[in-house]
């Protein structure tokens, strides 16, 4: 990931992969930060925080009230019906299941394939769309083991769909190799507090589907994995912004 967009990247079209989470708002910026035309993507595959799904608008209309230079790079939202995904899933985050540890070491919120179907899906529509550049929320460093959110697994997927399509696209992961700290920074260094309030008020990421009361971090059961990731997360965030300021008035 560059610190700045390079002059080529800013005459591409970006498809980016939406949920209405954390990773996907901050990811969503970083796009419209670099490319002169962005679009959205969600897929809805029967997950139980469907709730996402009704949180993306109001996360797509605050950056478009908010950030009016973002406002004008921002296309058309799409959503696809990858409901045969969740009927083939036995999985935590498509039935009514306590989320665990399973035996070969993954929890069983692991949708198998889902990254592989959403990217390959999404790079179906880019090519209708005229966009060369996929950009997703993956990360291998605060994450939870999901072999199809490693960098080696989309590097591969990238040769394989260019190859498909027979030409190039690109596949983005700017939250690969950060914590989940340095990504509420990124949020931070791209659109300001800002964008910090949008993404604690507006975006999901419980597997539960909770809202609930609006906690420091944002809505959720603060319990499931996903919870305890984004407050351990804000946390540390904090605690730097504070170590910051001391060093600065030092």
């Amino acid at each position: 990931m560059s610190d700045s967009p390079s002059a080529a990247a800013a005459q591409r079209k970006a498809l980016v992969l939406f949920s209405g989470g954390q990773d996907s708002t901050t990811c969503l910026a970083w796009a419209l930060e670099r490319y002169a035309s962005v679009e959205t993507l969600a897929f809805d595959y029967g997950q139980r925080h469907r709730i996402e799904l009704e949180c993306r608008h109001r996360v797509r209309d605050e950056l478009i009230r908010r950030f009016p230079a973002w406002a004008a790079k921002l296309g058309d939202d799409h959503l696809l019906d990858l409901s045969l995904l969740g009927r083939l899933s036995d999985t935590a985050l498509t039935s009514e299941r306590a989320i665990e540890l399973q035996a070969n070491g993954l929890p069983n919120t692991f949708v198998p394939g889902r990254n592989l179907l959403f990217l390959t899906f999404a790079a179906t529509l880019a090519y209708r769309r005229s966009a060369t550049v996929l950009v997703g929320g993956m990360c291998e460093t605060d994450y939870s083991g999901y072999p199809d959110c490693r960098d080696n697994t989309l590097k591969s997927l990238q040769v394989a769909l260019s190859l498909g399509l027979d030409g190039p696209m690109t596949v983005e992961t700017p939250l690969m190799f950060i914590d989940k700290a340095a990504t509420w920074r990124l949020s931070e260094q791209l659109g300001g507090q800002a964008l910090v309030q949008l993404i604690v008020e507006h975006t999901h990421t419980c597997y539960l589907g909770e809202r609930g009361a609006l906690h420091a971090w944002g809505h959720g059961c603060g319990h499931c994995p996903a919870c305890a990731l984004r407050a351990k997360g804000h946390s540390a965030y904090l605690a730097a912004q504070g170590k910051g300021l001391r060093g600065g008035l030092a």
